[in-house]
């Protein structure tokens, strides 16, 4: 294919995941008893309200151009909760950011599933289990980076709601120097992860 339509096919599967992620955390913060997502209207699967120019457009284009049209990702708006909204005091915060990771497993597991149980004649063309893959190639990506402990991610929030008081000059550590150590990983460590992004979806996919 072109590499203008790769670049278009690859963009609109990378929003749709992270659109789903921030939906996800929407949905579970209102569920939990947080409205703020939908006040700002974000409680929506539509991509327009989650796009963030730099990390849905900008980065996506970069990442592409620098790997050659091999890579692709980004990132959507964060969605807005009041964690003192949530019923659940205790682990609603690590329940709302576990959900985003957790959609895009689902995702991850709904296209995988579909290239390893349909029959072929379904699957009518090369480009179209190309696409299927990709889908879930990026959805296990997103899961597993936004696990790291390290803020703002995902991970770090959940990693918090289970910490012991006692250990809790870890989490002034992460979130005093959170930006510098997730850089650091982007730039110098980013390939640790990929071996177990490439397992799941081996796992998934057969």
């Amino acid at each position: 294919m072109d590499s203008f339509i790769i670049l278009i096919f690859q963009l609109a599967i990378l929003l749709m995941s992270v659109v789903v992620h921030e939906f996800a955390h929407g949905w579970m913060a209102f569920y939990l008893g947080d409205p703020t997502a939908k006040h700002y209207g974000r409680l929506t699967l539509n991509p327009i309200k989650h796009l963030d120019f730099f990390g849905s457009l900008v980065v996506p284009f970069m990442v592409f151009v620098v790997s050659g049209g091999q890579a692709i990702f980004g990132w959507a708006k964060p969605v807005p909760f009041n964690p003192r909204n949530l019923r659940d005091q205790r682990y609603g915060e690590a329940k709302v950011a576990a959900a985003g990771p957790l959609a895009n497993i689902l995702v991850a597991l709904v296209f995988g599933l579909f290239i390893r149980f349909m029959p072929e004649q379904f699957l009518v063309s090369t480009n179209l289990i190309q696409i299927f893959g990709l889908i879930v190639f990026l959805n296990i990506l997103l899961a597993v980076f936004n696990l790291i402990p390290i803020p703002p991610l995902d991970g770090s929030k959940i990693l918090f709601a289970f910490l012991p008081r006692s250990l809790d000059n870890i989490r002034v550590f992460l979130e005093k120097y959170g930006t510098f150590l997730l850089l650091f990983f982007i730039f110098f460590a980013f390939q640790w992860i990929l071996p177990l992004v490439f397992l799941i979806f081996k796992l998934i996919v057969g």
